[in-house]
């Protein structure tokens, strides 16, 4: 199944919501990402086909391994994506914000360009 960039982004939530503790449910989803719930159960029910997700009793989203290596990836590229446009001058807002639409488009060619020229965090 390949990957569109609103799944990246359910995941990339996923993976966020799950770093702050306790267990996501698609209202957690839903309210992060200001979606209607329907929206967020059709997203979850694609990504479960595709093997990115698990749905556990009581509701909760778990990442499978494939999802967890999917968001890692997109995080890691917003995060990087970020420091280095608000290290151009961007505002740290905007930079996220434009970060979040690159990440999606950006090859891993730039990607290591990026890596190797930054210093790292």
């Amino acid at each position: 199944m390949k990957l569109q960039e609103s799944g990246e982004m359910y995941l990339e939530t996923i993976l966020l919501l799950s770093m702050r503790g306790g267990e996501v449910r698609s209202v957690d989803v839903s309210e992060y990402m200001g979606y209607s719930k329907p929206s967020v159960s059709r997203a979850v029910g694609l990504l479960k086909r595709g093997g990115y997700l698990t749905v556990e009793e009581g509701g909760h989203l778990q990442l499978t391994e494939l999802g967890r290596a999917r968001a890692e990836k997109v995080y890691e590229r917003h995060t990087l994506l970020t420091r280095a446009l608000v290290a151009l001058g961007v505002p740290e807002k905007t930079a996220s914000e434009d970060a979040c639409r690159i990440e999606h488009v950006i090859s891993d060619e730039t990607m290591d360009a990026l890596k190797k020229k930054l210093p790292s965090q």
